[in-house]
């Protein structure tokens, strides 16, 4: 997976080549990058929030992830684990704190909730206030097609993976 821009390049990460940027079939605010797997209804957002005041890394996902299952009006969710994953390259990017859990999200007024694996990233870059949040939906059970079975959740979780640990902050200048 070759290295993605972000934010007039401002950011990189490796993101999958096939992807559709949302914002050629959409409006994507300012503070956003969205992107489509094409072959099912994986959605990768990079988000720039402005940072919450929790000192402890791990609660700060926890707080990011809960935001976004009130944004998402879950039925319920569930975090499954959280971890650091220390930047051991050299360069000024915060080390990532990834968060891996489940939401359970009603979609087009059906009873039923879809269940959505939530993938979250969190960089935390506290002198500029900011969290630069990465979040990949992986819906894994559908009321509509969509849905993706185990083995490609299985790849969706490992493109994950790569774009967290090579995400790179270029210009902090970004979060002036």
């Amino acid at each position: 997976m070759p290295p993605k821009p972000l934010f007039g390049g401002a950011i990189i990460a490796d993101f999958p080549t096939d992807l559709l940027d949302a914002s050629d079939i959409r409006e994507v605010p300012d503070s956003q990058e969205v992107f489509l797997y094409r072959s099912s209804s994986v959605s990768i957002i990079v988000e720039i929030l402005q940072g919450v005041d929790e000192a402890d890394p791990l609660s700060a996902a926890r707080f990011h992830f809960d935001s976004l299952a009130t944004d998402n009006a879950a039925s319920s969710n569930e975090v499954h684990g959280i971890i650091i994953i220390p930047n051991d390259r050299g360069d000024d990017t915060p080390s990532p704190i990834v968060l891996s859990g489940t939401q359970f999200i009603p979609k087009f007024n059906h009873t039923i909730p879809d269940e959505v694996r939530i993938l979250l990233a969190l960089y935390r870059v506290k002198d500029k206030g900011v969290d630069l949040v990465l979040t990949w939906n992986v819906p894994v059970k559908a009321v509509d097609s969509g849905a993706v079975g185990e083995e490609e959740f299985l790849k969706v979780k490992k493109d994950f993976d790569v774009a967290a640990i090579s995400l790179r902050i270029l210009e902090f200048d970004l979060f002036a």
